[in-house]
């Protein structure tokens, strides 16, 4: 069988990126010694500290060497001030943008023996809602102080493709089901989650496209249900195994995303893709952890399975299957853990550890 080479781009950001995004790399450059896979890496900048240092957080060049010389990306994590600063603004969300990659697939799953079980994927809408980040701030007509406003933006097109997304999602995973991949569901379901009883212009529109889009003959035997977003919340910690894939605009999805984490212990074990028709970037939805930087104990699971999840998306299934048994066979025996999970490991010691099963 002949070698496929995919040139893969590196972007560790700021903080513990430029540790995990590392194993991101050792794990692809491992699976080379027994699949027909080549890697090259690409390292570019982007962040807070490129921000400062030239006064661009993506430099245009970083989103040129993408285009123009890799096949997908990893990236590591990013700084942002949560205050504004005059010409900054966050370099993933432009990143995002700049490529088109309208969908966050984000799979949270427990590990067999862990309580509660969950396995779901939260594809979260990735280009609009309010990260347009068209926001302004203005002296109250009244004179009572300050008024700030943002848009909040909703369109058809990104509502249905990011629903096709999901239904596509939902089939892929029960054809893996189909064939005997274990799993806690016996079919698929994808939920849309929005607050149309609201917001009923914005995320009416989200919903009704979102449910036209599933309405398509392909998902025909796909079931499909809603769930306003508070009560989704309320259930997805109470009975978070009844969920298989959940459709959310892009604050909703991000929202969720993070409270799914909680429930398996620690945002450094869950990955992300970002995902568009012709790219994909691998992000562990960690951030950048300034409190524990240079340490040498953040956790580079998250990271290991992005750069898994980002060879799922380009088509890689295999692959990716190996490194996501490496990791939950770690996560499982439970003797190389690092501190957010209460053990006592380095991210080198981790790494080592998930290699040796791979």
């Amino acid at each position: 069988m002949a070698t496929r080479h995919l040139r893969i781009g590196l972007l560790p950001g700021d903080g513990i990126g430029q540790e995990v995004i590392p194993a991101g790399r050792r794990i692809l450059e491992a699976l080379s010694a027994s699949l027909p896979l080549a890697f090259t890496f690409t390292t570019l900048p982007a962040g807070f500290t490129t921000f400062q240092q030239t006064g661009t957080a993506l430099p245009p060049s970083t989103v040129a060497a993408l285009r123009a010389e890799c096949d997908g990306a990893l990236f590591g994590a990013v700084s942002s001030p949560s205050h504004p600063v005059p010409g900054y603004s966050s370099p993933i969300v432009a990143l995002r943008k700049a490529l088109d990659l309208y969908a966050n697939v984000r799979p949270v799953k427990s590990t067999p023996s862990a309580r509660p079980r969950l396995d779901l994927v939260i594809v979260r809408e990735n280009t609009e809602d309010l990260y347009v980040k068209e926001e302004r701030t203005f002296a109250a007509a009244d004179g009572s102080g300050c008024v700030a406003e943002a848009i909040k933006r909703i369109s058809e097109r990104a509502s249905r493709r990011i629903a096709a997304m999901a239904g596509e999602i939902a089939l892929r995973r029960q054809a893996a089901r189909d064939v005997g991949e274990a799993s806690m569901h016996a079919a698929p379901l994808v939920t849309v989650t929005h607050k149309s009883n609201v917001l009923s212009q914005t995320d009416g529109l989200f919903r009704e496209a979102a449910r036209a889009a599933l309405a398509a003959p392909r998902y025909a035997h796909l079931p499909v249900e809603e769930q306003i977003v508070d009560s989704m919340v309320y259930k997805l910690f109470r009975q978070p195994g009844a969920y298989d894939v959940i459709v959310a605009p892009n604050l909703y999805g991000d929202i969720l995303s993070d409270g799914a984490a909680a429930l398996v212990g620690s945002l450094g074990v869950v990955p992300s893709a970002n995902v568009g028709d012709g790219f994909v970037v691998g992000e562990p939805c960690h951030g950048s952890a300034p409190d524990i930087m240079g340490m040498g104990i953040a956790n580079p699971v998250a990271a290991m399975r992005s750069a898994g999840l980002m060879l799922e998306f380009l088509g890689e299934a295999e692959g990716a299957a190996r490194v996501e048994r490496a990791v939950v066979e770690s996560l499982e025996e439970g003797k190389c853990l690092t501190p957010d999970l209460g053990g006592r490991a380095s991210t080198g010691e981790v790494v080592e550890d998930v290699l040796r099963r791979l």
